[in-house]
């Protein structure tokens, strides 16, 4: 409450979640809809439409409703961040603590494993895991949650190692306490806040690594509630026409400023939950 960024993570963020929450009212799908995700589409022509009464923000390539699209696509970014970030998460905990914990060659094989994982570039391995199994949105969420975990992992099997040689972990073991009990009730209580801070802040690079693959033609079908594709419908039209660059200024900035502000919410949120949630900044 007393640092302005923080309160604006949180307005952004609060403005996203209200609209994905009102969605269906800010947006109403067709009656007949067999999926509210696949966006309206008035017809096949390549030009844009400019914004109008019918479309209030116009129209991508191919005519399809880009307010629509915009609003669906918040549910479509949630959808993708907090399900990557919550996996990622309890698989970055398991390997991570049971690394941590444990030491020796179940830490060797495990921290090879992860170090394996991280030698590649984050979206390049996702390209690679996408192209195998095929495009698609959960297979998006597949790769993406594939090469995110490890950086959980290693930043909670450093802080485990610590708190692991504590004196009230060494008098619970003295105690006769089990290896789960002295994780789950000494061990994970006292390591899980970085990890939450970290999980805050990749909410936005997440929904990046997302739109990047469906701009690519990796990511949801055509038509589909998505900001990365809504971009992709754009790239033709970032200098607008011949002699109107800024014909359709709207198909890109729209799209764009949109992930901007989101990314910049959870970065905001992230540094906010830091300031909480980190002893030494009190």
């Amino acid at each position: 409450m007393k640092k302005p960024m923080s309160l604006l993570g949180f307005g952004l963020i609060g403005f996203f979640v209200s609209v994905a929450a009102l969605a269906p009212v800010l947006a109403p799908p067709a009656p007949n809809a067999r999926d509210v995700y696949l966006i309206p589409q008035d017809g096949y022509s390549p030009d844009p439409r400019r914004p109008s009464s019918r479309h209030w923000l116009g129209t991508t390539e191919q005519q399809y409703d880009l307010y629509y699209g915009m609003i669906w696509g918040t549910r479509t970014a949630f959808k993708v961040a907090l399900s990557v970030v919550l996996i990622s998460l309890l698989v970055g905990i398991l390997v991570g603590a049971v690394s941590g914990f444990y030491g020796r060659w179940v830490d060797e094989i495990l921290m090879r494993l992860t170090d394996i994982v991280l030698a590649f570039p984050d979206l390049v391995l996702a390209v690679v895991i996408v192209s195998v199994l095929g495009p698609g949105l959960f297979k998006v969420m597949v790769a993406v949650t594939l090469v995110s975990w490890p950086s959980y992992a290693r930043l909670l099997r450093g802080d485990v190692l610590s708190v692991k040689e504590r004196e009230y972990v060494l008098a619970a073991r003295a105690l006769g306490a089990s290896d789960a009990r002295i994780l789950a009730r000494h061990i994970l209580p006292n390591c899980i806040y970085p990890l939450i801070v970290v999980a805050s802040l990749s909410m936005g690079r997440i929904v990046i690594t997302a739109a990047a693959l469906s701009f690519l033609g990796l990511g949801s079908p055509l038509g589909y509630a998505d900001w990365g594709q809504l971009i992709s419908l754009s790239r033709n039209w970032i200098l607008g026409s011949s002699g109107n660059p800024f014909e359709y200024w709207h198909t890109v900035l729209i799209p764009g400023v949109t992930i901007f502000l989101f990314v910049l919410g959870w970065n905001l949120l992230g540094d906010a939950m830091r300031d909480i949630l980190d002893p030494r900044q009190k």
